[in-house]
């Protein structure tokens, strides 16, 4: 059976409302779950910026799915502080939880008032950051001087499973940078073509692990609804690098977006409203070889959506519900 799952969005959804949607998408089948970690919306109208780690302890305590988030060590998290937090949460829920570890966006990271580094740099920084999280992980005492700096740091309380630290990439030269370190890739859709490219050149640097993409969706039973949704929420994620990466507020990318016409999300966004097509798109994914999908409705209603998924396009996938969790939550 594959693993389809939901996809928890921090700058679009409040925190007490996203449990209740990562709850209900267990009972309704979703078989895993994965979240931001964002201090900042993409666009003003997204209007939230719950804290991941927070959120992921209740989150993990009150179902059963794996997680993962997405997380950039480095400036706004100092890499000891991000190996505790795994530590923690691999230690409470074993073989539940992974960790993608970026090199980050502006928009996040600038609140520290450091400068905001050249892409190579922020790349050579995440290397130092895994090394340090990896060596913590491992139960050693660290000391680093380099583009972060560590005295004499341990971990002491160690999960008895290592969670798996995963590349993100979006670009074929991010996912072969990533191979000799990761322990598996995660991507966002993308051209067919393109995610193909990025699969090979991880695997023929010698990446190892499971593929991992996300897979951003907009739903509704009203096609012009649909659209409009993903207009909305998400005309301001059209862009690609290094825009994405440079531009350093919600205020910036709504500015950007201004121009972008409600089609022009579609290459990002997969937008309709027959769930039949939403079905054979995962497929499309599956067969490229991804091991595991997780869908993020873009929309900030979410509780439709995983119903009318839930219902008609997990089963076609050959996931089917678990049933009510409650045991789970008592």
């Amino acid at each position: 059976m594959p693993v389809i799952g939901f996809h928890n969005s921090h700058e679009q959804v409040h925190p007490a409302r996203l449990l209740e949607a990562v709850q209900h998408a267990e009972e309704v089948g979703f078989t895993a779950a994965m979240c931001s970690d964002h201090l900042t919306p993409w666009n003003p109208r997204q209007g939230e910026s719950g804290f991941a780690w927070s959120w992921l302890g209740a989150a993990m305590a009150t179902t059963s799915l794996p997680f993962g988030a997405v997380n950039a060590p480095g400036q706004r998290y100092h890499p000891v502080i991000v190996a505790q937090a795994i530590a923690t949460l691999g230690a409470m829920f074993p073989g539940r939880f992974w960790v993608a570890l970026g090199s980050g966006e502006a928009m996040n990271e600038h609140v520290t008032g450091d400068p905001w580094p050249r892409k190579e740099l922020r790349d050579a920084r995440l290397r130092e950051c895994v090394a340090v999280i990896r060596a913590l992980l491992a139960g050693e005492e660290v000391s680093h001087d380099g583009s972060v700096t560590v005295d004499r740091a341990r971990v002491y309380t160690l999960p008895e499973i290592q969670p798996a630290l995963i590349a993100p990439a979006v670009s074929v030269a991010t996912a072969r940078n990533g191979a000799d370190w990761a322990d598996g890739l995660v991507t966002i859709n993308q051209p067919h073509d393109h995610l193909r490219e990025m699969i090979a050149a991880y695997r023929d640097a010698g990446g190892q692990g499971k593929l991992i993409i996300q897979v951003h969706v907009s739903w509704d039973p009203d096609p012009d609804r649909a659209l409009g949704i993903a207009h909305d929420q998400w005309r301001s994620n059209v862009f690609p690098p290094p825009l994405c990466w440079d531009l350093d507020s919600p205020e910036a990318f709504e500015q950007a977006s201004a121009h972008v016409r409600p089609e022009g999300v579609t290459d990002s966004v997969r937008v309709s409203a027959d769930l039949g097509q939403h079905a054979a798109w995962l497929q499309e994914y599956l067969d490229l070889g991804f091991d595991e999908i997780y869908l993020h409705h873009v929309g900030k209603e979410q509780r439709p959506f995983l119903d009318a998924f839930g219902e008609k396009v997990l089963p076609q996938l050959g996931v089917t519900a678990a049933g009510p969790v409650a045991a789970v939550r008592a």
